[in-house]
């Protein structure tokens, strides 16, 4: 069939709103045209690409696929459309930001408030969140995560030093059991353990030693997604945890946490503000100045 630029952008926002009406809203057309555009584009490739309920559409897994397909070539257009708008003007639009939950120094306030002083036409919208997508198909400008974790394509800009994740309790907690001696002992210890969603396993703590990497599957007798609760737990001698450094930092340097198992955890390259394309639009450039300027 011959492309229908038209009728595939017309998908892609079916698609992402998951919803006829919201899809024509946005187009500025009837819930019918847009109903029409996707049928044509059906009835042209042969293949159902939407299961339309009374409530609500979703995909078939054909339409799935086409629009894992269509996401980042689609996201690519809009980036050269708006920073052709923007070229000669300020920054300005939504911003959106998936950012880890433990990107503590970009997450901290100043970085931030001084970037929205500095362009107040630019609105932040910042979802902080462990989980792992693609922010080009979630419709995301960029992201902060732990550089080991970025794929190689995308254009990474620091925004932290290195980092070294820890293994931390409370001195009450070590003057009952004792420290483990390897990361290996930690079987016979009360473990506060991490996990993004209730779905995903509990997070294996990473180790290196003996002149390898190696991970650690924890038993942990507590479990959570919150990195808050998990140091309030330990602090009040509930167990060892694991995680960055500085999210621990003020119960460290207060004494109400101590280090064990240090000569097993070195540093390594910390977080980064990522995005799909060298084409940025106006205000992720700024954001991207901004970050480097420090």
């Amino acid at each position: 069939m011959q492309m229908d630029l038209n009728a595939l952008s017309v998908f892609v926002l079916v698609a992402e709103e998951r919803n006829f009406r919201a899809a024509a809203d946005r187009l500025g057309v009837t819930r019918s045209a847009v109903s029409q555009t996707i049928r044509r584009l059906e009835e042209g490739l042969g293949i159902p690409l939407v299961r339309r309920t009374t409530r609500s559409v979703g995909l078939t897994e054909a339409g799935e696929r086409l629009l894992a397909d269509l996401a980042p070539a689609m996201a690519d257009l809009r980036a050269a459309v708006a920073a052709a708008g923007e070229w000669q003007g300020r920054p300005r639009g939504r911003l959106r930001l998936a950012v880890s939950s433990i990107a503590e120094d970009f997450l901290a306030g100043p970085l931030l408030a001084g970037f929205s002083a500095a362009f107040p036409e630019v609105g932040l919208d910042i979802t902080v969140t462990d989980e792992e997508f693609d922010i080009v198909a979630e419709g995301y400008d960029a992201g902060v995560r732990l550089g080991e974790v970025i794929a190689q394509d995308m254009v990474a800009v620091p925004v932290s030093g290195d980092q070294q994740q820890i293994v931390v309790c409370a001195p009450a907690y070590l003057a009952r059991h004792g420290a483990p001696a390897h990361p290996a002992a930690l079987a016979g210890h009360r473990c506060i353990g991490w996990r993004p969603a209730p779905h995903k396993a509990p997070y294996r703590w990473e180790f290196h030693g003996d002149g390898r990497d190696f991970a650690v599957a924890v038993e942990p007798e507590i479990t959570t997604n919150d990195m808050g609760l998990m140091i309030r737990l330990a602090v009040a001698g509930a167990g060892i945890t694991c995680g960055m450094e500085e999210s621990f930092r003020p119960w460290l340097a207060r004494g109400e946490l101590v280090r064990v198992l240090e000569a097993f955890c070195p540093r390594f390259p910390g977080f980064f503000l990522y995005y799909p394309s060298r084409r940025a639009p106006p205000k992720l450039r700024a954001l991207v100045a901004h970050v480097r300027r420090g």
